[in-house]
């Protein structure tokens, strides 16, 4: 397929490690999917907010596809409601890049709210569609917004209204989102693409548990495996919680936290925790581990009894599918994404969110249970295998040719008018 287009990742770059504040399942997927279009012939250009000065401007992906880092404030991490601020330099900084490399892009793919803002404003100046995908709603963070801290601002709900209404297409990563924004939204069903999103399962792959945690020098209690960023919303507080009530009835394991901000040794949210943790009596049992890279991740999972993802809210849950390719079954909350992503009672099991009695009977089934959690495990490896990222460049693919078509097809007709 003989097209060029323009990836916006304005906020985070997909680059970046993962497990800090701004990083996460998203980076992952824009790099992932824009490697896979490379491959497939499509040329990507990911633009993305510089957040460091010495760092080189343009960064090779892969085969056709590249991360372009434009300067749009102060080049250094900022806050999501500030980088709003700067989306007009932002948009300039595109447009004197495709000026200067004399690009005629065919599409515009973006990803989060703010890419949605400055794909709007492309949008008007080159007259091509986008494909829009959130990854995370404003008005459904707000329902599960635990304090007014939590609370995402009025510009942003207002501005996630405006783009699903102009977009000319909308990827959901599943049935659940897509059900929230023809809900929340008032979006078209027929602009709405339902595509999941995916995972390596060259390197996530099954593991030898014993091997892992001596390669980890890891002991032999049973272990509980945490991975994302440490956020309020992800609920690794009810986890705590719930390993110490395992405790109190004699039931003796650890809990690796994998994530983190690398430049930050502890976020507000993070000394909390640990301040929880010291009250719970838990400073033998938790162990913050920071954020560890892509490569190594699969021998934490292999290591693990059982992979935990408390959120409050998560769209999707990537982790989770990385977890069953690795083959460790998964314990999730009820809620968003993890409904479809995680198979209960197949690849692992559901709880109600903020339910620390019934994460913790579900943690002691799965660690007293070698054939259950084998079980499990064989069949996630099995689930996480039709979620190959080849199989989501493909999906994407497909939209990228039908928007094409329809921008074709109304040129031509405005062509046959003049």
């Amino acid at each position: 397929m003989n097209l060029h287009v323009a990836m916006l990742s304005v906020h985070t770059c997909p680059l970046a490690a993962l497990g800090g504040k701004e990083t996460g399942g998203m980076n992952v997927y824009v790099r992932e999917v824009s490697r896979e279009l490379g491959r497939m012939g499509v040329s990507v250009d990911v633009f993305t907010r510089s957040q460091d000065p010495s760092i080189p401007r343009v960064v090779r992906l892969g085969e056709r596809a590249r991360v372009i880092h434009l300067a749009a404030g102060v080049e250094a991490p900022m806050a999501r409601e500030r980088v709003y601020d700067h989306l007009d330099e932002f948009v300039e900084g595109i447009e004197a890049w495709r000026i200067a490399e004399a690009i005629d892009y065919d599409l515009i793919h973006a990803h989060y709210w703010l890419s949605g803002v400055a794909a709007l404003t492309l949008k008007t100046r080159w007259s091509v569609p986008v494909l829009q995908m959130f990854h995370t709603l404003g008005r459904l963070k707000n329902r599960v917004a635990r304090s007014a801290a939590e609370l995402e601002p009025a510009v942003r709900l207002e501005e996630e209204t405006r783009i699903v209404s102009a977009a000319d297409r909308i990827v959901a990563a599943n049935v659940v989102e897509r059900a929230e924004l023809l809900r929340d939204y008032a979006a078209h069903a027929s602009r709405i693409a339902t595509i999941p999103c995916g995972v390596d399962t060259d390197l996530f792959t099954p593991g030898d548990r014993a091997e892992a945690r001596r390669r980890l020098d890891l002991d032999g209690h049973p272990l509980l495996l945490w991975v994302g960023r440490i956020a309020p919303i992800k609920g690794l507080d009810t986890l705590l919680d719930a390993v110490a009530r395992l405790s109190e009835s004699g039931q003796d394991m650890r809990l690796l936290v994998v994530g983190g901000d690398a430049d930050e040794r502890t976020s507000g949210h993070e000394t909390s925790l640990r301040q929880r943790i010291e009250r719970l009596g838990l400073g033998d049992s938790v162990r913050f581990l920071g954020p560890q890279p892509q490569g190594v991740l699969p021998l934490y999972y292999a290591a693990s009894d059982v992979t935990v993802l408390p959120s409050y809210y998560e769209s999707f849950g990537m982790v989770a599918l990385e977890a069953m390719a690795c083959g460790s079954p998964v314990i999730a909350s009820r809620v968003g994404g993890l409904v479809t992503t995680v198979r209960d009672g197949v690849t692992g099991f559901l709880v109600p969110d903020g339910d620390v009695e019934a994460l913790a009977e579900r943690i002691e089934t799965l660690v007293g249970d070698p054939e259950l959690r084998w079980r499990l495990g064989r069949e996630g490896v099995r689930w996480a295998a039709q979620h190959r990222w080849p199989c989501v460049a493909e999906a994407v693919c497909k939209e990228y040719a039908s928007l094409e078509a329809r921008a074709t097809a109304h040129l031509d007709a405005g062509r046959c008018h003049d």
